[in-house]
Order: C-alpha cells, then sequence, then structure tokens
C-alpha cells in the first residue's frame, strides 16, 4: 500500500504541477491533523499543520478558514435562511401546528448547547508567530504575522476542538438511518483563492469550494468504531474493521480501548469520513485495480441491497472510466450517512436503506461526482450547474447505456422538468450563486436538470460524436485543476471548431428562452414553401425532419450563422439537405423544397427531443 500511495501521489502531482504551467496558476494546501474523539459527548479535539503555498502573483497578508460546524447553532446564517426561504428544506424543519395552522419551524432553531455544532480555534501561529484571528460565523478570519510573497510557503499551526451536531444536514451524529458519526466539513479548511480573489463564503447548506492539496490524518476513537473515508488507511493490520476480509493480518492489541486510525490521501480538496459500531465492511475490486469499499448497517434488508449494489457499481466504475476518463485514485468508499447523498474526496456518504433502484442511482451520481468535482473542482457555489448538472447528465447516460431496457433519449424527463420550471416564472440565471436563489426548487432545476440539458443539447448543437469528445478532453485537461465556465465551453469549440460564446452566454448567464415554431406551409407551384419563425431570444441551429405521405423521409438542416458551424448528419440512414444558414437578427426563415404540399404528411423540427425549445406544440405540422 504505501508504495501503491507513493506512485500515487507522484502521478496526481503531475496534474499539480501542470496546473502550474504557462500563466495559469492554483494554490496547494498540505493538511497533517491528529484527532481525538470523544465519542460518548460527540465531542473531539484536534491539532492541525498546514503548509500553505502561494502559487498567485499576489502578496496575502490575511486568509480565511471555514469553521462550517458553527452553522448548526441558533441564530447562524443557516438558521436565518431557513426562517427566510419559501421552501425550506424538509430535512431541516419540523412541522408543528399553531392555531390551526401548519407552520414549519428551523431544526436548527431548536438545538440545545449540546446538540449544535461548533468548531473552535486557538493558539494560531504562523511560522510559531502568534496570528490575529477573528471568528465571523462560518469563517475565520486571520490576520497575518507575516506576508506570505508570491511564489512562497508558510506554515499554519492551530489547535481545535468541536462538537458534532445533531445530524441536521449532511454532517452531524445518529442521522435519520441511525449512524452514528458522519463527519463531513468537520475540520477547519482553509478558503479558496485564485484569480477572482477569496471565497471566503459563509456556509449556508449549499456547495463548497476548496485548496488541492495532500491530507495526513489520524483519528483516535474507540476501538468498536468502524470508520470509512477518504485517503488510503495506512494500518490496516493495526484496525481490522472488514479488512481482514481483504488479507490483511491485524495484529492489534487486543486490551486497547482506542484505534488511532492513519488515512493519506494525496492531491485532494477535501477529506470525510464516518463512523458507525454497527458497519459491515466489504471491499471489492473494481477496474484498474481500485478498491471499492461499502460500508453499511448491519441489519438484514440494507445488506441485501448492498450486497446486489456492489457488482453494479463495479460496472459502472468501468463505463465511466471508458466514457469521461481513469479514475486516478485506487479506492472509491460507498459509506451509509449523512441525509440523502453527498460527494466528497474518494468517498460518498449516502443515505442507505431504501430500495435498490433507488440506493444505485444515488450510488451512480455520487460516484460520477469524483469525475466532476472531485478532480474537475468547479467552483460548486458559484457554478453549481457545471458539477451537479454534469453528473446528473453522466447519471442518466450511463444507468441508460448500462441498464437491460434503453430508451432513445433517457433525458426527456430532465426536460420536462426545465419546462415547468419556465412556467412557473421563476427561472434565475445560472451565474446566480448557489446561495442566492430565491427558493430551493429553482436552484435544484437550475443547477441539477437545466445543467444536464447543457450537454444533452450540446449533442445536437454539435453532434454526439464531439460532445463524447468534449468531455474526454474536457477531463484530461482541467482534471486537478479548478475549471470555470468558460473552459467547458473552449474545450467544445477546440473539439468540434463551432464558435459557442452565444450557447454559454444564452443558456448560463441569462433566462432566454429556445422557441422555434412552423409558421406556414404552403403550396409553391409543384413545391412547398415552409416559413419558420424564431419566438424565443435565444437562437439555436435547426434541424428539421419532413415525412412524407408515401412513406418515405428527408431532413434539413439550417446552420446558426453565429456558430459558423455545420454539424454531421446524426442520422445518416435519412437524406439530409444543409440550407442557407440563419442570422440571429431575422425572427423568420422560409424554404423550399421539391415536393407539393399534398404529398407531406409531416414536419417536425428537431426530431431528437434535444433542443429545450420551451414551448413544443409549434413545433410540429401534421396533417391528419
Amino acid at each position: 500500500m504505501r508504495k501503491l500511495l507513493l506512485l500515487s501521489i507522484v502521478t496526481l502531482n503531475l496534474g499539480s504541477i501542470y496546473a502550474q504551467s504557462s500563466s495559469y496558476w492554483q494554490q496547494h494546501a498540505d493538511y497533517k491533523m491528529d484527532v481525538v474523539m470523544d465519542a460518548k459527548n460527540y465531542q473531539y479535539t484536534g491539532k492541525q499543520e498546514l503548509v500553505y503555498t502561494n502559487n498567485s502573483p499576489d502578496t496575502l497578508r490575511k486568509v480565511y478558514y471555514h469553521l462550517f460546524n458553527n452553522a448548526f447553532q441558533p441564530g447562524s446564517e443557516m438558521d436565518a435562511r431557513l426562517h427566510s426561504i419559501k421552501d425550506p428544506d424538509a430535512r431541516m424543519v419540523n412541522k408543528v401546528k399553531v392555531d390551526g395552522k401548519e407552520l414549519k419551524v428551523s431544526r436548527i432553531e431548536t438545538l440545545k448547547p449540546d446538540e449544535i455544532g461548533y468548531l473552535r480555534i486557538s493558539n494560531f501561529k504562523q511560522d510559531g508567530v502568534a496570528a490575529t484571528t477573528k471568528e465571523v460565523g462560518t469563517i475565520l478570519e486571520v490576520t497575518l504575522a507575516k506576508p506570505i510573497l508570491p511564489n512562497s510557503k508558510t506554515t499554519f499551526t492551530l489547535d481545535f476542538d468541536g462538537q458534532s451536531p445533531v445530524q441536521i444536514r449532511r454532517s452531524g451524529r445518529n442521522n435519520s438511518e441511525g449512524v452514528e458519526f458522519s463527519m463531513s466539513q468537520w475540520y477547519p479548511k482553509l478558503a479558496e483563492f485564485d484569480f477572482e480573489g477569496w471565497h471566503a463564503d459563509p456556509y449556508i447548506a449549499r456547495e463548497f469550494h476548496g485548496v488541492w492539496g495532500n491530507f495526513d490524518v489520524n483519528i483516535t476513537i474507540d476501538k468498536e468504531y468502524t470508520i470509512g473515508g477518504t485517503g488510503y488507511l495506512q494500518n490496516q493490520n493495526e484496525i481490522g474493521h472488514g479488512y481482514e476480509d481483504a488479507g490483511v493480518k491485524v495484529t492489534y492489541p487486543k486490551r486497547t480501548k482506542t484505534l488511532t486510525w492513519h488515512f493519506v490521501a494525496p492531491m485532494v480538496h477535501d477529506f470525510t469520513w464516518a463512523a458507525d459500531k454497527n458497519y459491515t465492511h466489504d471491499v471489492v475490486k473494481g477496474a484498474n485495480d481500485v478498491d471499492l469499499h461499502f460500508l453499511y448497517k448491519n441489519n438484514p434488508k440494507t445488506a441485501e441491497n448492498w450486497k446486489k449494489l456492489q457488482p453494479l457499481m463495479v460496472n459502472m466504475l468501468d463505463f465511466l472510466n471508458k466514457n469521461i476518463g481513469e479514475y486516478p485514485y485506487k479506492q472509491y468508499s460507498f459509506i451509509q450517512g449523512g441525509d440523502g447523498g453527498m460527494e466528497y474526496a474518494m468517498c460518498t456518504l449516502m443515505l442507505g436503506n431504501g430500495t435498490l433502484a433507488g440506493i444505485y442511482g444515488t450510488a451512480t451520481h455520487e460516484l460520477a461526482h469524483a469525475w466532476f468535482q472531485h478532480v474537475l473542482a468547479t467552483n460548486e457555489s458559484k457554478h453549481p450547474w457545471m458539477d451537479e448538472g454534469f453528473t446528473t447528465y453522466v447519471q442518466d447516460w450511463a444507468e441508460n447505456e448500462l441498464s437491460g431496457k434503453k430508451v432513445e433519449n433517457p433525458f426527456k424527463g430532465n426536460y420536462n422538468a426545465y419546462y415547468k420550471l419556465i412556467e412557473s416564472g421563476k427561472e434565475q440565471a445560472q451565474s446566480t450563486h448557489g446561495d442566492r436563489y430565491d427558493e430551493n426548487r429553482p436552484y435544484s432545476v437550475s443547477s441539477y436538470v437545466k445543467g444536464s440539458i447543457f450537454l444533452s443539447q450540446l449533442n445536437y448543437v454539435i453532434g454526439k460524436d464531439k460532445l463524447a469528445e468534449t468531455i474526454k478532453r474536457y477531463y484530461h485537461d482541467f482534471k486537478f485543476k479548478h475549471p470555470t465556465p468558460n473552459d467547458i465551453k473552449r474545450t467544445a469549440e477546440r473539439v468540434s471548431g463551432a464558435n459557442l460564446d452565444w450557447y454559454l452566454m444564452d443558456w448560463t448567464q441569462t433566462t432566454n428562452t429556445i422557441d422555434y415554431g412552423i409558421k406556414t406551409v404552403a403550396d409553391n407551384s409543384d413545391k412547398t414553401t415552409i416559413s419558420l419563425e424564431r419566438i424565443g431570444r435565444m437562437p439555436m441551429p435547426i434541424d428539421l425532419l419532413v415525412e412524407y405521405t408515401d412513406g418515405t423521409m428527408e431532413s434539413f438542416y439550417i446552420p446558426l450563422r453565429l456558430m459558423h458551424f455545420e454539424k454531421e448528419n446524426p442520422n445518416p440512414s435519412v437524406k439530409r439537405t444543409v440550407l442557407n444558414d440563419w442570422t440571429w437578427a431575422a425572427s423568420t426563415y422560409d424554404f423550399t423544397i421539391g415536393k407539393g404540399k399534398s404529398t407531406i404528411k409531416k414536419i417536425t423540427i428537431d426530431p431528437s427531443g434535444l433542443m429545450a425549445d420551451v414551448k413544443q406544440e409549434n413545433n410540429i405540422y401534421e396533417v391528419k
């Protein structure tokens, strides 16, 4: 394992070295932490050493840390958000009746002192010299003892003590399925500084952003607990807890009351773990010699489904490796915990008592996040559609491809959900910060659904093969970096040769919608003139299929002038005619086909259903 780990560190750091080339830069943070758990009281103490490398051209005089646990206190910003938002997360509120009316009460508001979460910092030093700290909600503001010059390193040391809150959202103790510790976002985590500046966002239950680095973590806890999480366990022979079944000879002292679990995680931007006394721990070998770990509660129904899940995830890992790019670590863990499913470095915490289909869907989504967020580390807070949306696309695509009953358009449900959002009038642009949506539902549809359509619709815009190539190249070029929306757009442009600035801008930065219609179909001697209209603000190229009464078909392709691009015929079995391009400024477009109107049975704009046209009824002309 140690030889493997050293190889992994060398391999993964190549990404960091590559990332620093040219004008691109990103920060780097190496953590060492020693943590002692007081499991009885759900509290812990720890020491942290962090070596911070400033690869930026800036001189830094302050740094910021996230103290996520502080969100789980009455009066926190997360608590305030539950009071102000119209549709609070049902997991985070209790329903009570007052004067016959049902009210939703924040669960955080009612937490007692021994139930809240907190993270307290003391003895903060920079290279051995005390620095000034100020706690501001879920952020620790540090005024440095000395500036950090460009291209230099400094070492931060601190002590911390924390309390794991009653499980409200993601992190916490004793979740709905009885898992005792779900330890996500539990430690003082350095905020990211990049070309846009500091990202010291308060935590109000949305997404995360972090600094690439290496983690070396020791966790001491009562020996009855089994731990799973980020990184490679270094002392399996001292631990047991399921590693015996993987061929490890265990030699830990029988009389010890506690065990210290030593994990090392190379090139990640987070560290998460979970612990329970009643975990079953299975290890299954996946593609490229990757160990898939499964930790779940030891009860018959849960065990039955989690055993069935294991070969499914072996197949899923193989599919994702082949269609996105190789998973770069040698381990991934599916862990029952949390309050739904949430992606973390080299692992997920997910609920596990549901149906096999439900567990499989969650596990697939979270595993796909290992690529779209934990190797391609986008800023989830600012661009949640990039990780959640791309992951949703991959989940739907992969599940369909691996199913016994493939459907032609596995993304149809996403389009329908998007159309309902448009009808509601509550859509906000995808450039909206994840914390600042008016309601949770529009956030979810924008991030998961409209983000997924960004890719499935790109299939329509540049073609299926070019999209598949784009995904692979995007992963290759930006792994172990922090890609932005422009990076996925530029990748698609490099692969296809199309100009796509209009697509990124209209789809993600505005609430412009797509709406094309068949305006008229008219006889023109022995021919037919078809008039189309663009009703929505967002332009698109047009695929149009004509079906004739004799059973034959032909298609017509109208390029969009803004693209300066001609897509390959998506259905070579049907004859296609490429027409003159359509400019954005022209709201109508006329063309003539060489058969009379009486021979036409049906005309369809976008027969694939992959263009997100918000009014489908005017896309079809049909003689009945």
